[in-house]
């Protein structure tokens, strides 16, 4: 409202939203430049993006046959059960350096492990995950095919495996890729339950990342250790 006289041909609210399908795919082509390099360090993790509450899920209409229901690894303090919701999953690679590698959107019932290996397409080195990710013969294949070291966190009733100083400091610091998907539902927004269509859906998540790739400040890691060399 304040400087209608330097945009004096804005288009109103209501035509603004008719013409997101039109921009859909030219975010996407736009989305892809803004994605960091690999630098032989990354990290992997999922998150929920709740398109509706759970009292609302059976008169839901918009996402009906796209969306499903899924939990997250969150527990409750009181009750000790996992929490569900009604979505997406929205699965990140970043490196060290705060840029985001690769990203996909998944409905809320798959599991974790299922696009690791699309998403890490075209990367190298070491890649850290939590305990949603855990699986040897995961780990073997990544390193079979693409030559990369997939690390993740063990469970509590797992045995744990002799690691490296310098692996086991890095896969301390998987909270890099955590804060960025908190700054993402906080400061880009890409997480509401207004939604009109699908469509309108994807462009406000890709404009929400194109947003985070354009931010001056990013998370960072500060490695002051010497780091063995990548595979």
């Amino acid at each position: 409202m304040y400087w209608r006289e330097a945009f004096p041909g804005l288009a109103s609210y209501n035509r603004s939203w008719n013409g997101c399908p039109r921009r859909c795919w030219p975010l996407c082509v736009y989305l892809k430049p803004c994605f960091g390099a690999c630098t032989g360090i990354s990290f992997i993790d999922s998150s929920n993006l709740k398109v509706c509450h759970n009292r609302r899920i059976r008169r839901h209409k918009v996402f009906r046959g796209l969306a499903a229901r899924g939990k997250t690894s969150v527990v409750r303090l009181r009750r000790g059960e996992a929490l569900w919701f009604f979505g997406f999953k929205r699965h990140l690679v970043v490196n060290d350096q705060g840029e985001l590698l690769n990203i996909q959107i998944t409905p809320g019932n798959t599991d974790d492990r299922k696009p690791v290996r699309d998403l890490l397409q075209g990367l190298y080195g070491q890649v850290f995950a939590d305990r949603g990710y855990v699986s040897k013969a995961l780990a073997e294949r990544l390193f079979e095919t693409h030559g990369i070291q997939f690390f993740a966190k063990p469970r509590r009733n797992m045995k744990n495996h002799l690691m490296r100083l310098t692996d086991k400091l890095l896969s301390r610091k998987r909270a890099i890729v955590e804060t960025i998907i908190d700054q993402l539902k906080n400061i880009s927004q890409i997480e509401h339950s207004r939604h009109r269509s699908p469509v309108n859906f994807m462009v406000n998540v890709i404009c929400g990342l194109i947003a985070y790739c354009h931010q001056p400040k990013k998370p960072s890691l500060r490695l002051d250790f010497a780091l063995p060399p990548s595979a």
